[in-house]
């Protein structure tokens, strides 16, 4: 009897999520992008549980497991490019999703919950991505993960603790990999979760839209409707998945992470996944270790108090033109700051980068709460005439 009550209940739950879940008429294929994320954590975690089954999370063996993987395992070339590729285009959806958001004021009333939610998932997806890029244990993972974990020795007072306790010893080593392991397999579940209860909190507070009004009074069902527009989103993804996996592998990876790591030679030059650029620019920017790494912290932490600095009383930037000038120009400066992340240290860069990382906090903290002050105040005297 209980477990006939349980399965009536997850399929009430699956039928209102799926088929008689309602939606504003009016969305476009910018909205694609959540079921599209959870699309992008099916994969990544299907991946991951099969090259799981092969791979060695031991320091002399890890990398050797990985070209096993690569050349002896049936198939096992497709499951690693998959999972590899799958992690840069879980992170492009994710952009998509952010900016998506942004411009249409989605952070505002009554979706504040989903919103900081979301920005939690985007943490836990970001720490997951680390500690996976560690494991294939080529060069790039071992001094990536050298340089970023260090950042911790910057808390005062016990980060030197926190850092000994994280590494498992006074450097980089196997109990490093097997604790960046286990997390890395545990995580993505922790992400389902999470994932859950945002896409719960969604259907709760109801979908944005384009035009940035209350539509509640006016909806249509989300079978079939978009469902079939999702479907489209599918199609279109797999084709950009299908040509990295199989035409382009190795485009947005690292050369020197096919090369076996070596704690005696340090590559010339260290850099993060491309999906970490912004950020990792962000923390050269600023001189000093400390501040550098509330920098970086900020500019995540930025986007959850969001909803709590901003004052606009109509969400979409469509119909407010200098918001949506302002927001291509901050779009402009995180594209700009992630290619000069990517780029070897010098002056000239790293100016460049502190102006873009100023401009990136004044936008969201003082630049776009003062113009949509001034496009309320524009709009409610247009409305007096």
């Amino acid at each position: 009897m209980l477990r006939k009550q349980k399965n009536s209940f997850l399929g009430h739950g699956l039928y209102y999520a799926v088929v008689n879940h309602t939606t504003p008429p009016n969305l476009t294929y910018a909205w694609n992008f959540g079921s599209l994320a959870f699309l992008c954590l099916m994969i990544q975690i299907v991946t991951g549980l099969l090259l799981a089954a092969h791979y060695d999370p031991d320091i002399s063996r890890a990398f050797e497991s990985v070209e096993h993987i690569m050349r002896d395992v049936p198939a096992g070339w497709l499951i690693r490019y998959g999972h590899a590729n799958g992690a840069s285009m879980f992170f492009i959806v994710i952009y998509a999703h952010i900016l998506r958001g942004l411009y249409y004021t989605s952070f505002a009333w009554p979706r504040k919950a989903a919103w900081d939610l979301g920005v939690v998932l985007f943490i836990l997806l970001m720490a997951t991505a680390f500690v996976g890029y560690v494991l294939p244990w080529g060069q790039m993972s071992l001094w990536g993960a050298t340089v970023i974990t260090n950042l911790v020795s910057a808390v005062p007072l016990i980060g030197d603790d926190i850092l000994i306790w994280l590494w498992g010893g006074y450097s980089v080593g196997g109990p490093t990999l097997s604790r960046f392991y286990a997390l890395h397999f545990i995580m993505p579940f922790i992400m389902l979760f999470v994932a859950a209860l945002h896409a719960i909190i969604v259907q709760h507070a109801g979908s944005s839209n384009p035009l940035g009004v209350d539509m509640s009074e006016d909806t249509i069902p989300f079978t079939p409707y978009y469902l079939i527009k999702d479907f489209w989103g599918f199609i279109l993804f797999g084709f950009l998945y299908a040509f990295l996996v199989f035409f382009a592998p190795n485009l947005l990876g690292h050369p020197d992470n096919y090369i076996k790591a070596d704690p005696l030679v340090t590559p010339p030059h260290i850099v993060p996944e491309w999906y970490f650029l912004p950020f990792y620019a962000i923390l050269r920017a600023i001189p000093d270790k400390g501040l550098g790494v509330l920098g970086m912290g900020g500019a995540i932490a930025v986007l959850w108090v969001l909803p709590f600095v901003s004052f606009a009383d109509f969400n979409s930037k469509q119909f407010r033109p200098f918001s949506k000038l302002l927001f291509w120009w901050f779009v402009g400066a995180s594209v700009y700051l992630g290619w000069l992340g990517g780029q070897p240290v010098s002056a000239a860069f790293e100016a460049d980068a502190a102006q873009a990382a100023l401009f990136y906090f004044v936008y969201f903290l003082l630049l776009q709460p003062l113009i949509e002050l001034v496009e309320n105040f524009l709009g409610s005297f247009r409305d007096a005439e």
